[in-house]
């Protein structure tokens, strides 16, 4: 591991400072005052400690289900463990020591007889040709990249249908490109071709496919980036961050340049004049919903984690806490929503995977910086208890203003009134600036609400309803029909599109 440069460890000793510094505020404010308290989730899903075996350190960076059942689980040390028995009621689960000597893994995936690890440095084809239950070759996929700073880290997707893999490729140091293709997203092909797909990362925390099969990676908070945001990945897509323009020059693949967003306007105005650059898909506002995000994981349990059926999981790391998030493509642009979830996690939260038996696996890590969590690592498992939540489950927008859908029926009184239903609006600078604020909000007046017949969605027709802005709900006097308040009254709308009536 590279050693730190001088001024990047100054940069890194103030920011911890900070970040120290306004925990505590966060802890009580501005995460548990507008997500419910830690009593009322832990209801409907509670966590699960999984033991690690005595002395075993293991801080996750990526999990694949194998066809097995087992759960393999990659490092950032470097190791493949393989789990069994993780879904048991009280889970005392056996750990195998499948792999070591690979580097950080952000990425892991089985595919014939074999793991596609993606590590800081490549991406490595793992085998045990001897069938000892060890791995004993190590093949290079690809290693397309440069790689000689730590913060230089590689995440890689599942496969598509066609067997290629897409590597998000954070920055060097998190501000620079002194490595080749560092900013990029790279499609590795199964037979390890190497191609550039997509530019302008700046310090992606996964990436992976939505609901709907598109791609998608995760973007932190930074320069470029006043929150953190999901952004779909289209074929040479900009997303903003110009310190990748070098490496087009070995890149005919992505076509010209990009003409650099220019610093301090809004990205529905960049969006105009950058035909390649893509809007924030869902920007999830920051520390309200999650401070650095991690990656994520899709919904696909049939039913068996309640009724989110079909939806993203999310994790963050300084937080220690698990969102939500849904996309839809209007006029051809990806947009959508993000929800809070679950608080009280141990440590802080680097990826996400839904285990044979459709629970919510968590691991992490506290390296590097400081995170609410208490443990310095740990596994954990959300499991759904049967009881239903009264929750948002989904928003989508429509012509005049938005569909709501819930979890349980509303009811007639709360669900009909447009007072039930308080909307604001604001957007961020674009700018070149680490983060930045929320500014030119408004609150958008709710001026006709249709709940169904069943009680299970509402249409909200809004007086006001503007591209390039996120759209805040708080349903804090809606009820259920049997008296509940909502688990979670706030939900967050990114609209880059209007459909038209």
């Amino acid at each position: 591991m590279s050693r730190l440069r001088s001024s990047h460890f100054l940069r890194l000793v103030l920011l911890v400072l900070i970040v120290t510094a306004g925990l505590s505020a966060v802890r009580a404010e501005e995460v548990g005052d507008r997500w419910g308290t830690e009593e009322r989730e832990r209801e409907f899903y509670p966590i699960v400690n999984i033991p690690l075996p005595p002395d075993t350190v293991i801080e996750a960076g990526a999990f694949a289900v194998l066809p097995d059942q087992r759960v393999a689980v990659g490092t950032r040390h470097g190791e493949i463990y393989l789990i069994d028995g993780i879904d048991g009621a009280k889970p005392n689960p056996s750990f195998h020591l499948f792999a070591t000597g690979l580097d950080e893994i952000f990425g892991l995936t089985w595919k014939d007889n074999a793991f596609r690890v993606t590590q800081s440095c490549e991406v490595t084809r793992v085998i045990d040709t001897d069938k000892d239950g060890v791995a004993d070759r190590f093949e290079t996929i690809s290693d397309a990249w440069g790689y000689a700073n730590y913060h230089e880290y590689a995440f890689g997707s599942k496969l598509d249908a066609e067997g290629n893999q897409y590597v998000a490729l954070g920055l060097s140091e998190s501000y620079y490109s002194h490595a080749l293709n560092r900013g990029f997203i790279m499609k590795i092909s199964p037979e390890g071709k190497s191609t550039a797909f997509a530019s302008g990362l700046r310090s992606p925390g996964g990436i992976g496919f939505d609901e709907h099969g598109s791609l998608f990676y995760v973007e932190s908070q930074g320069p470029w980036n006043c929150s953190c945001s999901l952004k779909a990945v289209l074929p040479n897509s900009f997303h903003g961050h110009p310190a990748s323009f070098e490496w087009y020059k070995f890149a005919s693949e992505l076509g010209p340049v990009p003409e650099t967003p220019k610093s301090g306007t809004r990205i529905v105005t960049e969006r105009k004049h950058v035909k390649q650059l893509v809007p924030y898909a869902v920007i999830f506002p920051y520390v309200r919903m999650g401070r650095s995000i991690t990656a994520f994981t899709v919904n696909m349990t049939r039913g068996k984690f309640g009724p989110f059926e079909n939806q993203m999981f999310l994790g963050d790391y300084t937080l220690s806490i698990l969102m939500r998030s849904t996309t839809e493509q209007v006029n051809g642009v990806w947009q959508g929503a993000c929800y809070p979830f679950r608080e009280g996690l141990s440590t802080g939260i680097v990826n996400v995977e839904f285990t044979p038996e459709g629970k919510l696996l968590c691991g992490g890590t506290n390296r590097g910086w400081p995170v609410r969590g208490i443990k310095p690592f740990a596994l954990e498992r959300v499991d759904w208890s049967g009881k239903m939540p009264f929750e948002i489950n989904r928003i989508t927008i429509e012509p005049d203003g938005f569909k709501l859908t819930f979890t349980k029926p509303a009811d007639l009184a709360t669900g009909n009134s447009p007072d039930s239903y308080l909307v604001s609006a604001f957007t961020h600078p674009y700018h070149g600036g680490y983060g930045g604020p929320e500014v030119d909000r408004f609150k958008s007046d709710v001026k006709k609400v249709s709940l169904a017949k069943d009680g299970l969605s509402a249409n909200i027709v809004l007086d006001k309803l503007t591209q390039g802005f996120v759209y805040e709900f708080d349903l804090v006097s809606l009820r259920s029909r049997d008296g509940d308040e909502l688990l979670h009254r706030n939900a967050y709308y990114t609209v880059n599109e209007i459909p038209p009536p």
